[in-house]
């Protein structure tokens, strides 16, 4: 009962009490995981190589947390997988925002090797594997859908968002509607736990997870009640994870979140408000103004909402100021308007000639 009154509470709390840093109770429908840095290859590792089979090699990118999944756990991992004779990328769940869904000791047999990799990592774990031709897509490769080279030895990167040890492991698509949600609600308040004890990474995992079970495809099949259900478990871990991107100072992915759910929910209040946050840090200002005015419309009493808005205005008249006083210094007050230079020779000589012509005049003299 505590659980369900926590959840309330959450649902019903503004933006102003919770600011950044307050979790609640909405979802859409994408698992991004963090993007590797580098895109142009397999990644340079230094760590030490570990002989997980004959045919299998590992070296850890990232550290985990936690247990391993055992046989039969279901696991959701992104990952990217190049053919290592050609350095051919043939597949990037994290480009197609898909995770993959692995159930240990049941996954199709090319990917066996790549099995046996994810059967050594922890959650949150990154790592790199050499996999033999032998435990990947054979001799003959795959001329289709991923296409693969004969005997290619495969290189593969890959994270463990995390698993459920399901017993016998039960697929994501073995589940009932309700199975599915339930499931995906059990990982989001696990991740509100984490939350609150201020392990942000792991939080995220929790979150990943619960859209995970939350997918387009998932979705898409859904409508009345059923579909509100769902929503009102996914939309939530996605501004979750905003709250969570916001605090790592990862601006740029917590947008995505809140743009995520603004595309199901245009007015949903908490993503406007996190999105201009977002926006207001990395400098854009016209685009934050307006998610706050668009939030505060919705919400006229927040007060949090009113703040951002006058940090804004603080902020432009502060820089208008100092471009004021730059443009003054560069360009500096009118020069006053010098006297003209006067040249005595010509003065002195136009006084001798008034001096002679003076002269001249006294000693002539007066016609009758």
């Amino acid at each position: 009962m505590a659980e369900v009154e926590e959840e309330q509470q959450l649902q019903n709390s503004s933006v102003d009490q919770g600011g950044t840093n307050e979790i609640i109770t909405e979802g859409a429908s994408v698992v991004r995981g963090e993007l590797p840095q580098d895109d142009a290859g397999p990644p340079k590792v230094d760590s030490e190589v570990e002989v997980l089979h004959e045919k299998v090699t590992k070296q850890i990118v990232k550290e985990g947390h936690g247990q391993k999944p055992s046989k039969y756990a279901t696991c959701f991992v992104h990952y990217r997988a190049w053919a290592e004779s050609t350095q051919h990328k043939f597949e990037d769940t994290w480009r197609e925002q898909q995770p993959l869904e692995l159930v240990i000791g049941k996954e199709k047999k090319e990917m066996t090797g790549l099995a046996i990799g994810v059967n050594s990592m922890k959650s949150g774990e990154r790592a790199l594997f050499h996999v033999g031709w032998e435990l990947a897509y054979g001799k003959e490769g795959n001329f289709s859908f991923p296409n693969v080279p004969p005997t290619a030895d495969v290189l593969y990167e890959v994270e463990l968002i995390g698993f459920d040890e399901t017993g016998e492991g039960k697929a994501r698509g073995d589940m009932t509607v309700e199975e599915r949600i339930g499931t995906a609600d059990r990982r989001k308040m696990d991740g509100n736990a984490l939350f609150k004890e201020e392990k942000l990474e792991e939080a995220m995992q929790q979150y990943e997870m619960a859209i995970a079970y939350m997918g387009d495809d998932f979705m898409f099949q859904l409508f009345g009640k059923f579909r509100d259900m769902a929503l009102a478990v996914k939309n939530p871990c996605h501004l979750n994870m905003a709250a969570c991107l916001l605090k790592l100072q990862r601006y740029d992915e917590a947008i995505a979140q809140c743009s995520i759910v603004l595309a199901e929910e245009e007015n949903n209040v908490k993503a406007l408000f996190r999105r201009g946050k977002a926006r207001s840090i990395l400098g854009q200002t016209d685009a934050a103004r307006e998610d706050f005015l668009k939030a505060r419309k919705l919400a006229p009493q927040d007060k949090a909402i009113t703040r951002e808005l006058n940090l804004i205005a603080e902020h432009e008249k502060a820089v208008y100021k100092k471009q004021k006083e730059l443009y003054k210094g560069l360009f500096g007050p009118r020069p006053e308007p010098k006297p003209k230079s006067r040249n005595w020779l010509i003065v002195i000589w136009q006084w001798l000639l008034s001096l002679f012509y003076t002269l001249f005049r006294r000693k002539t003299p007066k016609d009758d």
